[in-house]
C-alpha cells in the first residue's frame, strides 16, 4: 500500500477507534510522540488514548508527501470527546515516518494542548 493510502486509512481507523487496525499499520518497534501523552510504543499510546476517548470526529484538511524521506504529514481538525463527555476541538498535524516496508516507524503529533491538557488532567483526577 502506498504511504498516501496508509495515511488516509490511518485517519479512518483513528476516527472509528479501531486500535487493532491502527496498530496493524505500525512496525513492531513503532512509536508515537505526543505532546499530551509523551513518547510511547504505539500499542501503549493507542490503548491509553482509547481508554480516554468516548468519540472522535476528524475533518481532513490535507496530506503532504515527502517522497525522498518516505514521510507524510496529515493535517486535520480533531474533535475529541473524552470519556468524561467534555469535548476538545483542535487542528493537528501528524507526521508519519515509514520503514522500508511502508510500516509506520514513528508518528509525531503536533498541536496546541492548552485546552486539551486541562480537560485530560481533570479526567486523570477523576479516575
Amino acid at each position: 500500500m502506498e504511504v498516501k493510502n496508509i495515511g488516509a486509512t490511518y485517519l479512518t481507523f483513528l476516527e472509528a477507534g479501531e486500535v487493532d487496525n491502527i496498530l496493524s499499520l505500525f512496525s513492531d518497534s513503532g512509536i508515537v510522540v505526543s505532546p499530551l501523552y509523551g513518547s510511547k510504543p504505539a500499542s501503549q499510546f493507542y490503548r491509553e488514548l482509547q481508554a480516554d476517548t468516548e468519540k472522535s470526529t476528524i475533518i481532513r484538511n490535507g496530506l503532504f508527501l515527502e517522497e525522498q524521506h518516505n514521510r507524510i504529514a496529515l493535517f486535520f481538525t480533531y474533535e475529541w470527546t473524552l470519556i468524561s463527555g467534555k469535548v476538545s476541538t483542535f487542528d493537528v498535524v501528524d507526521i508519519l515516518e515509514f520503514d522500508a516496508h511502508n510500516k509506520i516507524e514513528k508518528l509525531t503529533i503536533i498541536y496546541d494542548t492548552i485546552v486539551t491538557r486541562r480537560l485530560k488532567e481533570g479526567l486523570d483526577q477523576n479516575q
